[in-house]
């Protein structure tokens, strides 16, 4: 395993690469919406950009943040299991936030600003997380 950089340098790497996932996330929401617009397009956007940063996210945190090196596919999977699993914790803060903005605001925007507000408050709470569950040593 690679010694990692300094506290701070990681906070400002992890703060950048939180704010690309969530910019990969609202992006793949607006195209959602773009291409869909019926009943549950909201909902369905929310998973699409999820999954979308999410995927981002890992592969950033495991190699710049975490500096974690798997010994195989098997290991690299399981941590992305773990990986996805917090981040339903997280990801009912973000999912919350956001549709609390859009039915409590009348701005079609609102659901954003709620959805970034979400978004950084599940990032923190998400590297405690990680750093204590997922990017550990564990034999497999």
């Amino acid at each position: 395993m690679q010694h990692s950089p300094g506290y701070f340098t990681s906070m400002i790497k992890y703060s950048i690469f939180a704010m690309l996932s969530i910019g990969v996330n609202l992006i793949f929401q607006y195209f959602t919406f773009e291409f869909y617009t019926k009943e549950g397009s909201l909902y369905l956007a929310m998973i699409i950009g999820t999954f979308a940063g999410l995927l981002l996210k890992y592969i950033l945190d495991k190699n710049f943040i975490f500096y974690h090196e798997v010994k195989s596919k098997k290991e690299d999977m399981l941590n992305f299991i773990i990986y996805s699993s917090m981040g339903v914790f997280t990801t009912i803060i973000f999912w919350g936030t956001e549709l609390l903005f859009e039915y409590l605001f009348i701005h079609e925007n609102a659901k954003y600003i709620g959805a970034i507000i979400g978004l950084v408050i599940g990032y923190i709470i998400k590297y405690f997380l990680d750093k204590r569950f997922v990017f550990v040593e564990r034999k497999i």
